[in-house]
């Protein structure tokens, strides 16, 4: 597929979910669903680093998935150990820099450690930002940033838009242009509230195990045709 390279989306967010119903549907354990959905993720990251995506953030843990059983968030969190541990030739390969986002002081310690390290191993990429959303809400977010702005001292009237995106946990990263979500949902699901104010947002039906790199390339299509104005009017004639 040939795409627009003067029409990219500088940065994209992904809502990856649904693998536990990818596994229920063929009668497998969930932790089968989230180990299928782990080969998609590098497909995925892989394919946005090559066509030039400045900005991938992926949704992988909420701060509402500790509901789930301890069983699965066990398996989840190793997961995430192992990935950390052993993917570093996948990043430096494609020149991919690493960064989190969510309340990392919440998670178990050894996953702390492998957050820092992978960040620090990475940090000298030249390429693509690949923001990793572990143990993140959007409204603990701007908790924890309108605690950082109290922290600094400002008075009510110092405060912008700029002071705010600058104490949430991707200063770096511009506002998120287009929101993926896989799995049918239609909804938000407390993810990067602040940042997807004005962002395109394309819902599929697919599972996320299922998920291709011909589809995301379509919805990378897709947003290339979409009409953003950001409030202003339409101009006549368009």
């Amino acid at each position: 597929m040939a795409l627009d390279k003067n029409n990219l989306p500088l940065h994209v967010a992904i809502t990856m979910d649904g693998n536990g119903r990818w596994a229920t549907q063929r009668k497998l354990p969930r932790s089968a669903g989230h180990d299928k959905g782990l080969h998609t993720v590098k497909e995925i990251v892989k394919a946005a680093s090559e066509i030039g995506i400045k900005h991938l953030t992926l949704y992988i843990f909420s701060t509402e998935n500790w509901k789930r059983t301890e069983a699965e968030v066990g398996f989840l969190m190793n997961l995430i150990h192992t990935h950390l541990r052993q993917e570093l030739d996948f990043y430096k390969e494609n020149g991919i820099r690493l960064n989190h986002i969510g309340d990392l002081s919440a998670l178990p310690q050894n996953i702390q450690n492998d957050i820092i390290q992978a960040i620090d191993d990475t940090k000298t990429f030249p390429g693509m930002t690949l923001n990793l959303a572990i143990n993140y809400g959007g409204r603990d977010e701007i908790i924890r940033g309108i605690k950082k702005i109290i922290g600094e001292g400002l008075r009510p009237q110092q405060i912008t838009e700029q002071i705010v995106s600058k104490n949430l946990d991707m200063p770096e990263s511009p506002d998120v242009d287009l929101l993926i979500r896989t799995g049918g949902e239609k909804r938000l699901s407390n993810f990067l509230l602040w940042h997807v104010a004005y962002a395109e947002q394309i819902y599929e039906d697919t599972l996320w195990p299922d998920y291709t790199v011909e589809q995301f390339y379509k919805d990378i299509e897709e947003f290339g045709h979409r009409s953003r104005r950001f409030g202003a009017e339409k101009s006549a004639g368009k």
